[in-house]
């Protein structure tokens, strides 16, 4: 196969509403898509969902990195050997944009299974998409009012799995806590989200052991990349720690290993680079039992969903949770049509999931919700 073109676009979707967490506020989709054709007519798309305070990307760095990089990887890149080779040989400045890659190797992975007439499971030789799978509610920084009434339409809808940001504000924190002590039974499985709110483990020891709520684990409670302190946090709290912005890349993995039991990798496949470098930590996770969460970047499109599906259905034995799924629940309109959702108790069937069995499975995009980066 040989690629024709590779067009970089901004995706620009409203949001039904806005969402906040202790690190940034969204009312709109924030990320890119790759569009990439073949000279026997073939297009494969590929997303991105670059942020600051995750891997200190944004839009213009993504463009910066295609524009040094896309003539190269046209050039070398006709098969997935070539892929590999090529990310192997660029992986330092992939390290500092994973975001950037992602989009990118989406596309072709997408485009090549479309030439080649196999899914994309199928081109990476991992198992079909088969079965059922879960989706956490995840619940913002919102005002009292708001967090109750949207915890009860999770709650009508049959979700028992939760995620709540942390506001940093403890009597808010903990008026969120009295709200689920009182709506939620002990079926119920909640964690929360801190997006490193504090900036030492007592800090957020202190503040955390004022929370009164039946949680099992607590996402980047501090700065990043501090595993000292985050497995003190671990121990005092006999909690669980999620790693995600302190876990962006295999090499992360060595600070995990003398106590693989108190960690969980928030794998999104934005921040990795892709699903080859997702693939990759999940066979590694696996030797150490290092149990996963497939996360999701808000305001993802079914394009990055459906890439999530790929990653999840390998980890099935290591998989305790999975985000994302909220296509028009989130988004105002969806680049993929019908976009990939989820229903009652937060469940997606993979019968439901688009019929075509090449690349990801979309051959028809939405194209008034995004614009060419130059």
């Amino acid at each position: 196969m040989k690629i024709q073109s590779v067009i970089l676009k901004k995706i620009n979707i409203p949001f039904n509403t806005t969402f906040k967490h202790s690190s940034a506020e969204r009312s709109q989709a924030e990320s890119a898509l790759v569009e990439m054709s073949s000279d026997s007519g073939f297009v494969g798309y590929g997303e991105s969902c670059p942020r600051q305070y995750v891997t200190a990307e944004d839009l213009n760095t993504v463009n910066s990195f295609f524009r040094t990089h896309i003539t190269s990887f046209k050039q070398q890149v006709n098969k997935l050997e070539d892929l590999v080779n090529w990310m192997s040989e660029n992986e330092k400045d992939i390290d500092a944009n994973p975001a950037a890659m992602c989009a990118i190797e989406m596309a072709f992975l997408d485009l090549l299974a479309k030439d080649n007439t196999v899914s994309i499971e199928r081109l990476l030789n991992l198992p079909e998409l088969n079965g059922q799978y879960k989706y956490t509610a995840v619940l913002g920084d919102s005002s009292s009012e708001v967090f109750r009434t949207i915890l009860r339409k999770y709650l009508q809808m049959g979700f028992d799995d939760f995620k709540i940001k942390l506001s940093g504000n403890l009597a808010k924190d903990q008026e969120k806590c009295q709200i689920l002590n009182n709506d939620i039974d002990k079926s119920i499985r909640v964690r929360f989200d801190a997006n490193n709110l504090w900036g030492d483990y007592i800090l957020a020891v202190n503040f955390i052991s004022n929370l009164d709520c039946n949680y099992f684990a607590i996402e980047e409670p501090i700065k990043p990349n501090n595993y000292v302190d985050l497995s003190k946090i671990a121990l005092e709290l006999d909690k669980k720690i999620i790693l995600d912005e302190s876990f962006l890349r295999l090499s992360q993995m060595e600070y995990l290993f003398d106590n693989p039991d108190i960690w969980l990798i928030n794998l999104r496949i934005s921040k990795m680079g892709g699903l080859l470098r997702s693939k990759n930590i999940i066979n590694e996770a696996r030797k150490y039992g290092i149990k996963i969460i497939i996360g999701a970047q808000v305001g993802e499109t079914s394009l990055l969903t459906r890439a999530a599906l790929t990653i999840a259905n390998y980890a099935k034995d290591l998989l305790i949770a999975q985000e994302g799924a909220f296509g028009n629940l989130l988004l105002k309109r969806d680049l993929c049509e019908p976009p990939i959702m989820f229903g009652k108790h937060g469940e997606l069937e993979s019968s439901k999931l688009p019929t075509s069995t090449k690349g990801l499975g979309f051959e028809l995009i939405n194209h008034h919700d995004f614009e060419e980066m130059n």
